[in-house]
């Protein structure tokens, strides 16, 4: 059965019907505000970009592509997050075709294939993969038109972003009102995403008009955005987290989107931008927090003085004084000083760090998604949340938990409009996981009595010991990772040769931490007794069975998706074909 949550009362919520209606109706309620802040190469400063000019260029990009007999056709795009990316994306999908995003960390031999299986006809592209699209476009004949966003130099192989621009406001001038007058279906295949994995495995996600459409209103329900908030963007647009979340719902609320140059820069960043809202992923918040706390750990006495500042600033919050923001100047000035909220998604985040900065005077709460659905399915409120939970249903959604026994947890099951069409052209792959308009996520969770949904892990990750104990290799992996020493870590079964499940774990040691508390010549051995001794300390916490007997150490990092999660089918496959080098073994 769902669960019927009793919500705290909604925020007043947008409504809209399709991408096309947003935008229009922003454009004309904001029009004289920044949408976008994009950092000029030669001040190498923000320079805001008004919805207006929004209007204007998605617009007279549209004509332009339907003048290029692009008309119900599927477009490309790949590059970094950018005003052209974005205003691309709007252009394709509010009249003139199908959009399907690109993931731009692909490897060549896996843009390739995904530009076959997609069929489409155009590539819109950044001139740092000008070269590859090339090769690609070159050996396809399906691609016939290509598009650089940013060249400023005519090409008798592609058109250039600010070529169609022009061209499309020239035709818009002498009446060709295609584009703006385009009918949306909002119920037809109108985003077409390739899901991570291997160019065999990635599914093609078919979304909607009205998918995105419920998620951004939902959203907008649960979440309290001003108009005067600019919103931080590094994550990939590609992935319907960023696009969704970071893109399309701050453009139907009226806000300011600021670009990141790069994850080296996004402290730099944040101070330039003063933006107010950050979404990001667990592996980079956790990392700030871990910084933090490791710079302040420098300076003689004062995480002493931290701590104390935490207790004497939470006191006051019990009595309604929140001076948090004052006492915690400095750090807030790291961050710009205006950023007020922090939200976390693609997998769940330790819960002192979500509570952590929440003390700190910024706050922070996580949502849980899939591409299949748009993506969100639940989401903590600002006003009333988990820091462990995933977060309350989704105001349209319907979740329940498929049991196979007894026990509290099971599959997470989602029903609503977000819920994806299908994968296109695999009618089997979408009848495993959508059944009697359910969808089944492949999650384990349960819910508890306030109706917050709590994830415990992926099914398929879910390890099973011969007495049929279930153990999480997040749960794990959450505790093996609050150690400073400890970068991040794998936790995985593998049987022995009684038949016995052995929980083993690779362990990525925090290098920069060792050699600043221990010196940059410390040890391979002093790391493996402190490491061992880390080990021990998770292991008193946890019961028999769930003991970590075996570890391997490394400096390497996971091997991860663009979205910092942990690829681990490919590292498992790399455990398995070599020995343990590093281990350690505990009874």
């Amino acid at each position: 059965m769902g669960v019927n949550t009793k919500y705290k009362p909604f925020y007043q919520a947008v409504e809209i019907k399709d991408l096309k209606e947003m935008l229009n109706t922003s454009c004309n309620k904001y029009a004289e505000k920044p949408a976008f802040f994009v950092k000029d190469k030669e001040s190498h400063e923000y320079v805001p970009i008004l919805y207006s000019q929004l209007k204007n260029d998605v617009d007279a990009l549209g004509t332009a592509l339907i003048n290029l007999d692009l008309k119900g056709k599927r477009i490309i795009i790949i590059g970094e997050n950018r005003y052209e990316w974005a205003v691309s994306y709007l252009a394709v999908v509010n009249g003139t075709g199908i959009v399907v995003p690109f993931d731009k960390e692909l490897p060549e031999n896996e843009i390739e294939s995904l530009v076959k299986r997609s069929k489409a006809d155009a590539i819109i592209f950044s001139s740092k993969y000008e070269n590859v699209i090339t090769k690609i476009a070159d050996k396809n004949e399906n691609i016939k038109i290509r598009i650089c966003m940013d060249s400023k130099e005519e090409s008798k192989s592609f058109h250039t972003f600010r070529e169609l621009i022009t061209e499309g406001e020239r035709l818009f001038k002498k009446g060709d009102n295609r584009f703006v007058n385009a009918e949306i279906d909002n119920e037809a295949m109108s985003i077409m995403l390739f899901t991570s994995g291997t160019t065999a495995t990635a599914k093609a996600v078919m979304l909607s008009h009205k998918n995105i459409c419920t998620n951004i209103m939902d959203m907008t329900k649960m979440l309290y955005f001003d108009s005067h908030d600019t919103v931080f963007s590094f994550l990939p647009l590609n992935h319907t987290y960023e696009c969704s979340c970071g893109f399309l719902t701050p453009i139907a609320k009226g806000l300011g989107i600021a670009y990141c140059e790069g994850l080296r820069h996004i402290g730099k960043n944040l101070k330039e931008s003063k933006a107010t809202i950050m979404l990001s992923v667990p592996l980079i918040i956790e990392a700030m927090y871990r910084k933090i706390w490791e710079q302040s750990a420098k300076k003689p006495g004062l995480v002493f003085k931290m701590k104390i500042a935490l207790a004497i600033s939470n006191l006051l919050k019990f009595f309604g004084i929140d001076l948090s923001k004052k006492i915690f100047k400095e750090l807030h000035e790291n961050f710009g000083g205006q950023l007020r909220l922090i939200i976390s998604g693609a997998a769940g985040i330790d819960p002192r760090v979500a509570k952590g900065f929440r003390d700190f005077g910024i706050s922070f709460i996580q949502g849980y998604g899939l591409t299949e659905c748009s993506p969100i399915i639940a989401l903590n409120m600002d006003n009333y949340f988990r820091d462990a939970a995933a977060g309350l249903p989704m105001p349209s959604d319907e979740i329940k938990i498929e049991k196979s026994d007894s026990s509290k947890y099971g599959e997470i099951t989602a029903k609503g409009p977000n819920i994806m069409l299908g994968y296109y052209e695999n009618p089997e792959a979408t009848a495993e996981v959508i059944k009697d308009g359910w969808f089944y996520t492949g999650d384990l969770g349960y819910f508890d009595k306030k109706g917050f949904l709590y994830i415990t892990g992926r099914k398929k990750d879910l390890i099973v010991t011969k007495n049929g104990k279930n153990i999480f290799p997040e749960e794990l992996e959450m505790i093996l990772n609050r150690s400073p020493l400890i970068k991040e870590s794998m936790i995985y079964g593998k049987v022995d040769n009684e038949g016995d499940t052995v929980i083993c774990a690779t362990i990525v040691i925090n290098k920069e931490f060792i050699n600043q508390k221990f010196g940059d010549e410390a040890s391979e051995e002093l790391i493996k007794s402190l490491i061992n001794k880390e080990v021990r300390v998770v292991n008193k916490k946890l019961p028999l069975y769930k003991h970590i007997r075996e570890y391997n150490l490394r400096e390497e990092e996971l091997k991860k998706t663009t979205t910092n999660k942990i690829k681990r089918y490919l590292e498992m496959a790399s455990e398995m074909a070599s020995k343990f080098i590093n281990n350690g073994h505990h009874n």
